[in-house]
């Protein structure tokens, strides 16, 4: 799938076990993205103890949404920046550290709503630096034939961080408040900080920051620019990362379709949750298959393979009528899933130059949050306004065309890349 002659040796994740400083960086990422997932299930359980007797929990609700999500729309792209001009492990470790911190500090102050909101607002805000430091950092310490193995474990290990996350957190959270009353559910999302931090402490690598970059002054709007101009540049980057962001617009738009899937089957409408978990598993399988067997696979348009996939499992849906084959399609989707993402993460990392990676990694966690947000208002006007069916045959289509359409366009940039 890709140019490089150095891709076409892949030693699977056996290579990966024997670099300590990536397994650390795994190891703490997990750990920090399951400390991310309980965060917002404990941001919604104190709700209750925060707002006021008479409030309304609908836009109490809805205010803490915002305040998670809104730091995501405007500095996705800013952390970008600072990650191209700070170490990255000062910025994962200190994100780690300070979020820990805060979440510690949060029973000993006034059970005010604003401080919730300031609260959430903050750790989500500081969330944003951490995810482009994590995506730069995997070049640094994988050498470019271990590049698809190191991105198929890390997808992986997203999602079963967000599939584990939303299972456990409850009952993790509960069973620390008996063993600590008062203190005990923000004790447990703090330490998985702080141990995240700990965990990364030891990683070395070396930076490929320029002198001038670290001197000049920092003007966020114009190395903003200067990022959008790269990608418009670099067409090979920017259809990679139109394809991760397409990818991830079907994924949160999987979430409305899901609840109407549900009510279509007659299940209760909480257990959507169960279609896009098995997503998740698709993903992890579609992961793992890449991490053993990329180094066969890599010649082969693997991302129109991943689309299609995802295309046929759409369209596939309008037809199922139980819950074991809509389960099925769903894992047959995330496995599609990842023959786009894994590849197309892998070809950005490839193609960047490490002075531009922050730039270019903050851009794209810019554009995923932005696609994972806007997908389920417009999902949900259009399934109430056409229907279930006709919104999945839609999607099923436009997946399709932009698939070949990528594919197409790659091939023109460079030929041999698949």
């Amino acid at each position: 799938m890709l140019h490089n002659k150095s891709t076409t040796i892949n030693h699977g994740f056996a290579a990966l076990i024997k670099n300590r400083s990536f397994m650390l960086l795994w190891i703490g990422q997990l750990i920090s993205q399951l400390a991310d997932k309980v965060f917002f299930v404990l941001m919604i359980a104190l709700l209750k103890l925060y707002l006021p007797i008479n409030s309304g929990g609908e836009d109490g609700r809805f205010y803490l949404y915002m305040a998670f999500t809104v730091p995501a729309m405007l500095f996705g792209s800013v952390g970008g920046i600072i990650v191209d001009r700070v170490p990255k492990k000062l910025i994962m470790v200190g994100s780690d550290a300070v979020r820990g911190v805060l979440m510690i500090l949060i029973p000993f102050l006034p059970r005010e709503f604003t401080i919730l909101l300031f609260f959430t607002f903050s750790i989500s805000t500081i969330t944003q630096f951490f995810a482009p430091a994590e995506q730069a950092a995997i070049p640094l310490l994988v050498k470019k034939e271990g590049l698809m193995a190191a991105n198929a474990l890390f997808s992986s290990t997203m999602m079963a961080a967000l599939i584990i996350g939303n299972a456990v957190a409850t009952p993790m959270l509960n069973w620390f408040e008996s063993l600590n009353k008062g203190f005990g559910k923000e004790l447990v999302v703090g330490c998985l900080y702080l141990l995240s931090a700990l965990i990364m402490m030891p990683i070395h690598f070396r930076e490929h920051r320029q002198i001038n970059q670290e001197t000049a002054p920092i003007n966020p709007w114009a190395e903003f620019i200067l990022g959008l101009r790269y990608l418009k540049q670099n067409r090979l980057v920017w259809n990679a990362m139109l394809q991760i962001v397409t990818l991830y617009c079907v994924f949160a738009a999987l979430i409305e379709l899901a609840i109407g899937m549900a009510a279509r089957l007659h299940l209760a409408p909480e257990e959507f949750s169960s279609f896009v978990a098995a997503a998740g598993v698709g993903m992890v399988i579609g992961a793992a298959i890449l991490g053993h067997f990329g180094h066969r696979l890599h010649h082969k348009p693997l991302p129109l393979m991943g689309f299609i996939t995802m295309a046929l499992s759409l369209g596939l849906f309008i037809f199922i009528d139980n819950q074991p084959l809509a389960l099925g399609l769903c894992i047959f989707l995330g496995i599609g899933a990842a023959f786009v993402n894994v590849p197309m993460q892998t070809l950005i990392q490839q193609q960047t130059p490490p002075e531009m990676h922050g730039k270019v990694f903050g851009f794209q966690n810019h554009a995923i949050n932005i696609a994972l947000t806007a997908p389920l208002l417009i999902t949900t006007k259009l399934v109430n306004g056409f229907g279930l069916s006709v919104v999945l045959l839609g999607m099923s289509v436009v997946v399709g065309a932009i698939g070949i359409w990528s594919w197409q366009n790659t091939r023109k940039v460079l030929p041999d890349v698949i």
